[in-house]
């Protein structure tokens, strides 16, 4: 969907942490809360895995926020996943629009990057040879979808408000040498990190709370320290979060990723790699280091309004691949590459948009982005309030600065672009929100 927002007439009025607006869209929205926890055995996501799960330390869901302005519906959706490859969320897309008549464009699938979480891949009539958990998977978002028609059929009037936040639970996660290369994943305390919270809070129209949607950059991997041997299904830090998180307000928190290509949590992998069970005996401590600070965040809106509007677009944004690339991103990619008269190989990395009234700018690529490039764009933007939300309707690979491929280590290697990315991608992507309505 792509329509003007309507332009405002008079003053803006911010308050402290919050947004105050006038305009003519009459704000509805509701929130659905699904457990996706496997009741069987699956296969484990990220790290290689001695065999299938072999039961549950916290259950996993998806939360499902509907936004509607009387004209544009938008789903906002957190998964308690590690990732969902491209191709999987366009089959999963399709069928949606099918079966609801819901564009691709109005709906934001994104994974809280949980480690311990289950794969998912293809159903089996589906085409493409990555089909890990095909019964679970078909399971999951057929329970996606039924989440969807149910949240867009619990849409009540309702309140927006805004706020940022930070926190010290994440870490750059690629130290340097003395020669300046980066051999290993692991802590580097003076590297860049982006540690905003941006939030969004939703009110019913007598101003009980509704759900809040917090976004932040950190890999899932507390409890990858445990090593391969750990087998318990898990949200990690994020789950336990957001589960504490609601249990504090009594509704649902959407906890959204953000550019976490290269952060770390601050008790993380490499951190206590023969220590047992450490990643268990800090997992609690998130709930003080990002839990805590989402509450004051949240404590911290000062205006809520029912007036809003929703402006949705998708930008391509194109670069270059290197030379070779694994089966895994050949499906991936299927439909957005393109080879040149010279032969190099292209992909197109699709880009969301979001615009809340004329303050609050969403965007959202499925990448691991790192976070210099996030902040970079956060910068530059007209938006007073712009968060960037990461692994988001799909997966596409690391997207890492050019300083990286310089240096080396893991994210640069995997990567399925060029030094050529962030030039590309932080110019495309600036070059459309400046190109936005009321700029």
């Amino acid at each position: 969907m792509h329509r003007s927002a309507t332009l405002i007439l008079g003053l803006t009025l911010f308050g402290a942490g919050g947004i105050e607006q006038t305009l003519a869209g009459k704000l509805r929205a509701s929130c659905v809360k699904v457990d996706i926890t496997p009741d069987e055995p699956v296969l484990m996501q990220a790290y290689p895995r001695p065999g299938p799960s072999e039961g549950v330390l916290d259950r996993i869901y998806h939360r499902i926020v509907a936004l509607d302005d009387g004209e544009t519906q938008v789903f906002l959706i957190s998964s308690d996943l590690a990732l969902i490859r491209y191709d999987v969320y366009r089959e999963f897309s399709r069928k949606l629009a099918r079966e609801t008549g819901i564009r691709p464009e109005q709906v934001w699938w994104n994974t809280t990057q949980t480690h311990s979480g289950p794969q998912v891949g293809l159903d089996p009539e589906d085409s493409g040879t990555f089909k890990a958990n095909p019964d679970y998977s078909a399971w999951l978002k057929r329970a996606l979808i039924d989440a969807i028609v149910q949240a867009r059929k619990k849409l009540e009037p309702a309140r927006l408000g805004v706020a940022t936040g930070m926190s010290m639970a994440n870490i750059n996660r690629r130290p340097r040498e003395i020669d300046g290369s980066v051999p290993y994943v692991g802590l580097n305390p003076e590297g860049p990190v982006d540690r905003q919270i941006g939030l969004i809070r939703l009110e019913r129209a007598g101003g009980s709370l509704l759900a809040l949607i917090a976004s932040y950059a950190m890999h899932g991997t507390v409890l990858s320290v445990n090593g391969p041997e750990f087998l318990l299904i898990s949200g990690d830090a994020q789950g336990v979060v957001a589960e504490y998180v609601e249990e504090k307000t009594g509704v649902p928190l959407l906890l959204m990723s953000g550019a976490e290509g290269d952060v770390a949590p601050i008790y993380s992998t490499i951190t206590m790699p023969h220590a047992k069970n450490q990643g268990l005996n800090h997992l609690s401590q998130f709930k003080v280091l990002l839990g805590d600070r989402i509450l004051e965040a949240n404590r911290s809106v000062a205006a809520r309004t029912t007036e809003v509007r929703l402006w949705t677009d998708r930008t391509m944004i194109e670069t270059p691949l290197k030379t070779k690339q694994t089966v895994w991103y050949q499906e991936a990619m299927r439909g957005l590459t393109r080879e040149t008269e010279d032969g190099v190989g292209l992909v197109s990395i699709p880009v969301d948009f979001l615009k809340i009234n004329e303050e609050v700018l969403l965007w959202a690529a499925p990448l691991e982005l790192f976070g210099e490039i996030a902040m970079k764009i956060r910068d530059r933007s007209p938006f007073p309030y712009t968060f960037f939300y990461g692994l988001n309707n799909g997966y596409l690979g690391y997207l890492t600065t050019r300083k990286a491929f310089a240096e080396g280590g893991f994210e640069p290697r995997i990567s399925p672009y060029t030094d050529q990315a962030e030039d590309d991608f932080t110019n495309g992507v600036l070059n459309a929100v400046w190109a936005l309505p009321g700029r």
